[in-house]
């Protein structure tokens, strides 16, 4: 949520900024703005809306400079205008500052400063820190926002410039992702490595309170009590073409296409010569076996892939597992201690709540491995183990490849598990292996016969509500299909267990409403059929997923739609593709916004 980029150097800052947050466009925002140090004067614009408002005004009225900052806004604190946009400035024009997160006490802050003599113009939590940067300043800039962070509670990643100090950008952060660019004669700030791709490859991944000061030809990076901190260089290994749409329509439908490459990239090191290898880290069988209880914690879309990897690691390794959101898990009564594995499923890796459960876990003396897709992450640097999906960067808010890759993870770590434990035979973990690497080309046959999936959505967008139905595993890839067909087409969707429907939920089903069933798994497949029917009886439109050679279900249903033969635990990986395509499709349909769905933010960075 929310986009900072800075600069400073010989180039003109304005178009640097600009182009940082066009790539940063995906994690969500509702207002954009700029702050650019020219001739000895702030020059602040911003305003309510897409970057394109922006960016046409500053073509109207050119700001040129060479330090600035910029930002995309999320609203949190306030309702979305050009007031509350950011940067946000001191009441002498002087101090500008760019934030992502949130001020817990900003309120007691507030009305300190107004006590003070201060005036606020907006509602934000973020426009107390360049008054307090004005109240407490030294003449000292650097030891004026040590001051001032200890002042501050809460998360934050700031990007801050003094029209008194010309050469310089601060950046400070705490809970929030901030990355620095590291260029020739000039250097960068950014809340994701995008904005900068085109610049450099070489970044510092700041940690929790750490200070930088960034001028264009140095950087300097210490503790707030002072302390020097020396860093190692990340070098980024992907280029920006990975994140670049790359012919497609929109970034949503590129990932879907990249799903096999990404499974299969996944795999491949961790799969050998006939053999399971996690060559990131060693959970020994000493410590496995200590497990008595495994939580895995997630959010959205992870939490979904969370639940199969539950189904995964009971089934083959024996181990309890408890499946919970991660905003819900600190304010229940988790029974955690040394004999818990926390494996924790992100994305980005820094999804706030998954982050705060983590930490509650390690306080309690937990283990916690982390399963994400971004080297360097929070999530990734704070755990004791880390597995990295590879999944390659999703820019699209609603997550595809990053789903399907953290299933493969989660099935291949519950195998690691199980043979270690010896709760499997080598034969059968060889089996399930050899199902696990035949999946790249399975979604592969799913992504070439996509005709029948555009013409299902054609009749589905026209439906306010649709229901999914499963059973099992299918239950919770229903889950994830739905959470699509919303986040990117703004229909009602719901999914249900489909034995739970005689318990209420039938009383929603309408003549004509569109009810997508599930049907994948072997042993529950004459189940669903019943189900299907009692849906069916009520005047339901019926769309199926199915595995080849069931073709009997054609009998009860109006559309079928098949996936290739796999054991039941892998079918999810398959089935959930066809979900992608519709919601995708309907959203089209729509004319919805697909990659950037109204509300939402790719990486949640605040509780």
């Amino acid at each position: 949520m929310c986009g900072i980029v800075g600069y400073v150097g010989n180039k003109n800052a304005t178009d640097i900024l600009i182009e940082g947050l066009e790539k940063l466009e995906y994690r969500g925002y509702d207002s954009a703005g700029v702050a650019v140090l020219k001739e000895k004067n702030i020059e602040l614009r911003k305003y309510k809306g897409r970057l394109s408002v922006l960016k046409e005004n500053l073509q109207k009225d050119k700001i040129e400079g060479n330090l600035g900052i910029g930002h995309t806004r999320w609203a949190t604190h306030g309702e979305p205008s050009d007031i509350n946009s950011h940067p946000h400035m001191n009441s002498g024009s002087a101090i500008a500052v760019v934030h992502n997160g949130i001020i817990e006490n900003y309120l007691t802050l507030r009305e300190e400063l107004i006590n003070k003599g201060y005036e606020f113009l907006s509602e934000t939590d973020t426009e107390v820190i360049p008054h307090l940067i004005d109240y407490y300043y030294t003449g000292d800039i650097v030891e004026t926002v040590k001051i001032v962070v200890s002042k501050l509670e809460g998360s934050y990643a700031l990007g801050i410039i003094d029209k008194n100090n010309p050469d310089t950008i601060i950046a400070v952060r705490k809970d929030s992702p901030l990355i620095i660019g590291i260029g020739e004669g000039e250097n960068f700030i950014a809340s994701d490595i995008p904005a900068i791709l085109k610049y450099t490859r070489k970044v510092y991944i700041l940690e929790d309170g750490e200070i930088a000061v960034i001028t264009r030809n140095n950087i300097d990076i210490m503790k707030t009590d002072g302390t020097r901190v020396k860093k190692g260089i990340y070098d980024v290994n992907w280029n920006l073409e990975a994140a670049e749409k790359g012919g497609y329509d929109h970034f949503m439908l590129k990932e879907i296409y990249e799903q096999p490459k990404a499974i299969k990239d996944t795999i491949s090191p961790r799969y050998k010569d006939g053999s399971i290898n996690i060559g990131e880290f060693d959970l020994s069988k000493e410590y496995i076996d200590s497990v008595n209880k495994i939580y895995i914690v997630a959010c959205g879309t992870a939490y979904h892939a969370g639940l199969l990897g539950k189904m995964f690691i009971e089934k083959y390794a024996k181990i309890p597992v408890v499946v919970d959101v991660a905003s819900e898990f600190r304010y229940g009564s988790p029974f955690i201690d040394e004999n818990t594995l926390m494996i924790v499923v992100s994305q980005s890796g820094e999804t706030a709540d998954t982050l705060a459960a983590l930490r509650l876990a390690k306080e309690r003396g937990a283990k916690v491995m982390a399963v994400t897709n971004v080297v360097g992450s929070s999530i990734s640097r704070e755990s004791d183990y880390v597995f990295y999906t590879w999944a390659g960067p999703e820019i699209a808010v609603a997550s595809t490849k990053a789903y399907t890759t953290q299933l493969v993870s989660l099935a291949l770590i519950g195998i690691d598990m199980a043979l270690k434990k010896g709760t499997i035979e080598e034969t059968e973990a060889h089996k399930i292996l050899e199902e696990i690497r035949k999946l790249p080309s399975q979604v592969e046959l799913v992504l070439k016969n996509v005709e029948d999936i555009k013409d299902i959505a054609s009749h589905v967008y026209k439906s306010k509500d649709v229901f999914f139905i499963g059973r099992g595993i299918d239950y919770y890839v229903s889950m994830e299909g739905s959470l699509k067909l919303k986040e990117v087409s703004y229909t009602h969707s719901e999914a249900m267990a489909a034995g739970e429907l005689k318990h209420g939920t039938l009383a929603l089903i309408d003549e004509g409403i569109p009810v997508i069933a599930l049907a994948t798994q072997d042993k529950l497949f004459d189940k669903m059929i019943s189900n299907i029917k009692e849906v069916k009886s009520r005047g339901a439109y019926v769309i199926a997923i199915a595995k080849e050679n069931n073709e009997k279900i054609e009998k009860t249903v109006d559309k079928v739609i098949y996936i290739s033969e796999a054991i039941d635990e892998l079918t999810a990986v398959i089935s959930v593709v066809p979900l992608q395509l519709l919601a995708y499709y309907v959203a089209l349909n729509r004319g919805c916004d697909i990659d950037k769905p109204k509300n939402l933010a790719k990486s949640v960075t605040v509780e």
